[in-house]
């Protein structure tokens, strides 16, 4: 197949995102636009200028940057805007449905209060939904690296509203946070009837894997690279139908694999493990969805693979079996259309 009809046929395959971060979906120009109508001063005042930074080391260096632009969000309105841009880029790449990250901790601590937060995003939500047929829905996740306490204090702001999140996530620096620290805080989210999942095996090893199993009980390991270097965990991840979120160009730009070839998708797939393609951070990381299914071809995936990898993404959601399943019958009509 060339180049140009794989690429259609990857941007036209209905599928579902599980593993972005809405304040990963912030555009530089976006993020400008931001900081000038919210008098939000920051270093770089050119669109040039605040696209150079866009290089990274490794996790942290991102997450300075991250974190940074998080700032010139302040109302309502602007989380609304960023929620209906990466819903628009979304409906384009083939999503049917996502499940999208939030780190209201951080909000706070630039004085956002959750309510406007939350308000904002479903704002967007609702009008991405009725303009791009794209569904979501939320995620909080808790910022490893901050204090557990306010991991507590993030909740007990949370409950009055948790039928508004789908479930809680466990994101940001992971070496030196383990999953363990959260264990408490996992557990009330499931009272509140929470799915959960949590990032492991991005940065840090087999071990934090383990410890979000059997400690969180999560349901969906986010990153989970590192399952590879335990065959156990890779038997374990495919025997307990545990899907793991992967994140091809994130992987690549954080150095976590040297290149696509480093990503081994197909040796999770031979393992019977479900695997899902997710952009993580787009903005950030130089892709959207489409991108990231992509950069698998570069390490020997085919249509085949992809299109497997696609399905999957929609019985790893959360959706009810309804909505699965309606789904699947259009991903049925896709195959037809592109496999034959």
């Amino acid at each position: 197949m060339a180049d140009g009809r794989l690429a259609a046929a990857v941007q036209a395959m209905p599928k579902t995102e599980l593993h972005v971060h809405i304040e990963g979906t912030l555009e530089p120009g976006l993020a400008l636009q931001f900081a000038a109508r919210n008098d939000v001063e920051l270093p770089w005042t050119s669109l040039d200028a605040l696209s150079a930074q866009y290089e990274f080391t490794d996790l942290q260096s991102f997450l300075d940057l991250y974190y940074r632009l998080m700032g010139t969000l302040r109302h309502a309105q602007d989380f609304h805007d960023l929620m209906l841009s990466y819903l628009r880029r979304a409906a384009q790449d083939g999503v049917r449905h996502a499940e999208i990250f939030f780190d209201p901790q951080v909000h706070l601590a630039n004085g956002i209060p959750y309510d406007t937060v939350l308000d904002g995003l479903h704002a967007g939500l609702r009008e991405g939904e009725e303009r791009y047929g794209v569904s979501g829905a939320l995620i909080l996740c808790i910022v490893r690296d901050l204090p557990l306490q306010d991991a507590e204090r993030m909740l007990d702001l949370a409950v009055p509203r948790a039928d508004e999140v789908l479930g809680i996530g466990l994101d940001s620096a992971e070496v030196g946070h383990p999953p363990k620290l959260f264990e408490h805080v996992f557990e009330r989210a499931g009272d509140l009837g929470w799915h959960r999942v949590a990032h492991a095996g991005e940065e840090a090893g087999i071990d934090y894997m383990q410890q979000a199993l059997d400690l969180l009980h999560v349901e969906r390991i986010d990153h989970g690279a590192h399952a590879l270097d335990d065959a156990a965990m890779m038997r374990r991840l495919a025997e307990e139908r545990v899907p793991v979120t992967r994140c091809p160009l994130s992987n690549i730009r954080l150095h976590v694999v040297k290149d696509a070839e480093g990503l081994r998708i197909r040796d999770f797939l031979d393992a019977g493990v479900i695997t899902t393609v997710n952009s993580d951070d787009p903005a950030y990381f130089g892709g959207y969805l489409t991108d990231n299914y992509l950069a698998l071809v570069q390490a020997g995936c085919t249509l085949y693979d992809l299109a497997r990898l696609g399905e999957m993404s929609i019985q790893a959601s959360f959706l009810d079996q309804g909505r699965k399943a309606a789904l699947l019958e259009e991903f049925e009509a896709w195959k037809l259309e592109y496999l034959g």
